[in-house]
């Protein structure tokens, strides 16, 4: 349950804020209604959202992964929920996203490549990051500088994230349930991220 009102004020930034929501995203988003609470915090992570979103360098499967196994990792119910909804409507198989909560027992479903962010973002989000020297350096090899800051600090967004929302008690908002996912036969519940 929330720790804070999701009936915020309805100002006409908020009602604006609430109309692009449900037009992007089917229906107000839950973190929004807890921020609209405030209009400084608001508007800064409109903003900031806004600019996250013109990141480019990262291939967007790889940012979807990172920003899973993050929320995953941080246990963001929220992010999760909503995660897989962005990467099923981004066309990720089924099969990676019941699979990225335990990629490490399930590497088959992933690339090298793919299989190095997850590592990256797991350890990122540990309270004192401790980023392998040679993880660090087979991601530059194979992103190049400016994927790999992109990589960095989608990682450090979904912290931010997923951490805020899981202090504010936010929990599923039925998103996943919309993309009709189904665990795999023989797997339990499968939890994911992203925001």
């Amino acid at each position: 349950m929330a720790r804070i009102s999701l009936e915020p004020r309805r100002t006409v930034l908020y009602r604006l804020s609430e109309w692009y929501s449900r037009r992007t995203y089917g229906d107000v988003l839950d973190p929004l209604r807890a921020i609209g609470h405030n209009r400084r915090v608001m508007m800064a992570d409109a903003r900031f959202e806004m600019a996250v979103g013109k990141w480019k360098a990262l291939d967007p499967q790889l940012k979807l992964l990172a920003q899973m196994a993050a929320s995953h990792v941080i246990g963001c119910s929220w992010c999760t929920d909503f995660g897989y909804w962005l990467a099923h409507r981004a066309g990720m198989p089924e099969q990676k996203l019941h699979a990225v909560p335990g990629w490490r027992d399930d590497r088959g479903q992933f690339t090298d490549l793919e299989l190095d962010v997850l590592e990256y973002a797991e350890e990122m989000c540990r309270t004192s990051p401790q980023i392998d020297d040679d993880l660090a350096d087979r991601l530059l090899r194979q992103l190049g500088e400016a994927a790999f800051v992109e990589l960095t600090a989608i990682v450090a967004v979904e912290n931010l994230r997923s951490r805020m929302n899981s202090a504010l008690g936010l929990t599923g908002q039925g998103f996943k349930d919309r993309c009709e996912l189904r665990p795999r036969s023989g797997a339990g519940t499968a939890v994911a991220s992203g925001a």
